[in-house]
């Protein structure tokens, strides 16, 4: 079950979000590129994640699921609109005559997707919640490697896709360059400067708040001013870091768009961060980066040298949405700040943090 050899295939990936999982997902497009070089190469993926893809010159489409929509009328139980929107949708993704499809977000609604594409090879990725019946092939996701984005890399290597320099790949548009190079000669962040990325949609993925304050002037104390990013819900817990710290840091949480705060990660010296899509970037950008990892733990090997993770696995690791400690977050109180402060002078003194 190969992907057609004549003609230019048209393929499908389907990997509606998160952020994270969307960058752990980009190397498939250099590898199916590489492979198919006349392929027609389309990405489905939910409004948010958009702007992450529509500049990767990979890419010959990127198409939304209007995913808000569909939810709203099927909250007010519009169904005889819902079921127009779906077959207006499902007219839409025809008219791309798709060969294959390759369902890599592997749930249910998902699947559907796929299915709906009409792509006669449907090739889910550890296809789970019924989604496998609507696939015509599943592959495992292999043995719980260790390796970032391992279950891509098993993908293509089974698709007999080339996997050599098998990367993340984040690409930018010119007016977010243009935007962090403007913020930085207006905050004067020329001399070097440190991003941090404390937010995320679980607590227990959170390090606490007074590490973070601890943290952010012995950073200075290194010759790095801070950032901190964020989106518009985490303003709250920004501010009281921002207060800890008497104010000593740039706060630009909820005040970028989400490329735009990839852009000042691309340009930073360092990014510290936890179990969040900003701070994946950091090492799809190949910058200096200190995960920091609890609940979860998708990867220890990060395949660079100058990006680690801080985990310290107990009885209860990883607990991921079903924590039992209580509210403690032991997991995350293990890392110390000077833990922290220990990696990044051991990535500063290596010559990797200056651009």
């Amino acid at each position: 079950m190969n992907i057609p050899e004549a003609g230019k295939p048209a393929i499908l990936i389907v990997r509606l979000s998160a952020i994270g999982d969307v960058v752990f997902a980009s190397p498939l497009i250099r590898a199916l590129r590489l492979r198919y070089p006349a392929a027609r190469i389309s990405w489905l993926v939910q409004p948010e994640c958009r702007a992450l893809l529509e500049h990767h010159p990979g890419l010959d489409e990127v198409i939304v699921w209007p995913r808000g929509e569909w939810e709203s009328l099927l909250k007010k139980r519009r169904w005889l609109a819902l079921w127009r929107v779906i077959r207006q949708f499902r007219k839409t993704l025809h008219a791309y005559h798709f060969d294959m499809a390759l369902d890599v977000h592997s749930l249910m609604k998902s699947g559907f997707l796929t299915w709906l594409s009409g792509a006669p090879q449907r090739i889910g990725l550890g296809s789970r919640e019924g989604s496998q019946w609507l696939m015509t092939r599943v592959i495992d996701k292999g043995e719980d490697s260790k390796r970032i984005g391992s279950e891509y890399l098993r993908l293509a290597q089974v698709l007999g896709l080339p996997v050599n320099g098998f990367e993340m790949d984040v690409v930018l548009g010119d007016a977010d360059d243009q935007f962090a190079g403007k913020l930085i000669d207006e905050r004067d962040l020329q001399k070097g400067y440190a991003v941090i990325c404390p937010f995320t949609t679980r607590p227990q993925k959170h390090w606490f708040e007074a590490s973070w304050i601890e943290l952010v002037p012995q950073l200075q104390q290194l010759g790095l001013q801070v950032v901190l990013l964020g989106g518009p819900g985490d303003r709250e817990a920004a501010a009281r870091i921002q207060a800890g710290v008497n104010g000593a840091l740039t706060s630009l949480v909820g005040d970028t768009s989400l490329t735009q705060a990839a852009a000042l990660i691309k340009h930073a010296d360092l990014i510290i961060g936890v179990d969040t899509g900003l701070t994946h970037m950091g090492i799809a950008f190949k910058r200096p980066s200190i995960c920091l990892f609890g609940s979860t733990c998708p990867y220890l090997d990060t395949t660079h040298d100058n990006a680690v993770v801080l985990y310290h696995k107990l009885d209860c690791s990883p607990c991921k949405r079903r924590p039992t400690c209580n509210g403690r977050f032991d997991c995350m109180r293990a890392i110390t700040v000077n833990e922290v402060l220990d990696q990044a002078r051991l990535l500063l003194s290596a010559g990797s943090g200056r651009r």
